[in-house]
């Protein structure tokens, strides 16, 4: 029986009942899948099936399999076990099916081999509450589950697995007092970019109506790419990339040969240019089905002109990673050298930067050109290719620094879109946030709050011309784009498929 301390709500596949915490109605742990293992294994989502009785929704799901961050957790009787990886968790406000609030789709990052919705930076009560809006977050399967390019299998499993628990929100979401035609998809680093990848698949047509996309990276695989990393993943264990193969393997034990070839990426630079570069092998594969073209020439062809966007990035992205690989203070001429010839956007990228930046030492050249190759110019084109295709989009910089002393690195942006300091949030910021940290929070808040409710954040859209950008600082300030040294830069450059540079 719903009770205002565990109310109830009916979905497609069943009853239920959730917990009343701080003001909102929150529900765990809802299947929006069948679980993807045994016959299922590294196939496309199918729909959860129904269930009588009312199913408690008190817990988080377990985890989809995923490499370690870091060394593994303490065991704890507390962690979400089983193979039930595809599951949503939802908080609003009041789960009235007259209400019609907007609602909010997380899509967490984690370089598509980590992540889950059970992060308690990832809690949506305060941004449910404060905006008034109905917020969702899901998982999604990472990894060689759901990004390895496998014979037998579709590419892309993990943005099928975003597509579902889109599907799931359809139908389901007024229940919980959401408007399932008023939908916005947020997500940060990789959930930005399969935000990006969504906007350009058909399946995911009409999913949504509005898109926040937190610093976007801009790698995407070929599929020769894509086969060739799945070779050598797959061969870490002596196997094919098969799916008959692969499917030997427990799906928790698979995540080490991933890890292995994490380890090693530079080996492999001859082969796979660039990305050898990056601490993943994994992206979205540009297959011509599932993710028909690359986000850039996708929008910028029209595909998804209906939806309205947010876009933007960190000013200081990369330094995040450099204190992460032990990097502050270490890079010398020459490894900054290497990056500028490797990711920079000419074959005279090198001299190019060192003009641009005349001013630069070494390591801040180094920087550079990973933040710009990485984020914030896939970030900005991707603003840019959607207003030529005929959309709308606001672009944004967020130029707080870090009291942690990395400026404003990746990752920054995520507790201060939630308002929870917690997991990386209490490392960038701190576990008591500021009061300078509470207001910028507020104002992140606010802005994508009424983005959803209106599809107006606050500020004017990006255009070709003015390149209006809000800065995200203590000081409000709207100006033209401020990167204009490394948007100068990269200005003809077009983010296509990664290509296989060599064959093994």
């Amino acid at each position: 029986m719903s009770t205002a301390e565990s109310p109830e709500v009916r979905t497609a596949a069943g009853a239920v009942r959730g917990r009343r915490e701080a003001g909102s109605a929150v529900f765990r742990g809802i299947p929006f899948a069948q679980p993807p293992v045994g016959e299922l294994r590294f196939a496309a989502p199918r729909p959860a099936p129904a269930w009588d009785g009312v199913r408690e929704a008190a817990a988080f799901g377990p985890p989809p399999p995923q490499e370690p961050l870091g060394p593994p957790p303490p065991v704890s009787g507390d962690l979400p076990t089983g193979d039930d990886w595809l599951t949503v968790n939802v908080w609003s406000p009041e789960p009235d099916p007259a209400a019609h609030r907007p609602v909010l789709v997380w899509i967490y990052g984690g370089a598509y081999k980590l992540g889950s919705a059970d992060d308690p930076g990832y809690d949506g009560g305060r941004l449910s509450r404060d905006g008034d809006v109905v917020v969702v977050t899901l998982n999604y399967r990472v990894g060689m589950e759901g990004f390895a390019h496998i014979d037998g299998a579709p590419a892309n499993r993990g943005l099928l697995d975003q597509v579902a628990a889109l599907e799931w929100v359809r139908e389901n979401i007024t229940a919980f007092g959401g408007d399932p035609g008023k939908v916005t998809v947020f997500g940060e680093s990789a959930g930005a970019g399969s935000i990006a990848a969504l906007m350009a698949m058909p399946r995911a047509r009409g999913l949504f109506r509005r898109a926040i996309a937190q610093s976007v990276p801009g790698t995407y695989f070929s599929p020769e790419l894509a086969a060739d990393i799945a070779t050598v993943l797959a061969g870490e264990l002596g196997l094919r990339p098969t799916v008959a193969d692969l499917s030997t393997v427990d799906p928790r034990k698979l995540t080490a040969a991933g890890a292995a070839v994490s380890g090693r990426m530079l080996q492999y630079g001859d082969r796979w240019g660039a990305v050898a570069l990056t601490p993943t092998p994994y992206s979205p594969v540009v297959d011509g089905d599932i993710l028909p073209a690359a986000p850039w020439e996708a929008l910028a062809a029209g595909a998804a002109r209906e939806v309205e966007l947010i876009a933007g990035h960190n000013r200081d992205e990369f330094r995040l990673f450099l204190a992460l690989g032990g990097l502050l203070g270490q890079v010398g001429e020459e490894q900054a050298g290497l990056a500028l010839r490797a990711l920079g956007p000419t074959p005279g990228a090198e001299q190019s930067y060192r003009a641009a930046y005349p001013d630069a030492s070494a390591e801040q050249l180094f920087e550079l050109v990973n933040s710009d190759w990485l984020f914030r110019m896939p970030s900005l084109h991707l603003a840019e290719a959607h207003v030529s295709g005929g959309g709308r989009a606001h672009f944004y910089e967020l130029t707080w620094p870090s009291p942690a002393g990395l400026g404003a690195c990746h990752g920054l942006d995520v507790p201060l879109t939630f308002g929870t300091f917690a997991g990386l949030g209490s490392e960038l910021i701190g576990p008591t946030p500021t009061p300078e940290a509470e207001e910028l929070s507020a104002r992140f808040r606010a802005a994508w709050t009424a983005f959803a409710t209106t599809g107006d954040p606050g500020w004017a859209p990006y255009d070709a011309k003015d390149r209006l950008t809000q800065l995200l600082d203590v000081e409000r300030a709207v100006v033209p784009y401020p990167e204009e040294a490394s948007r100068a830069l990269w200005e003809n450059h077009v983010f296509a498929p990664l290509p296989l540079v060599a064959r093994g």
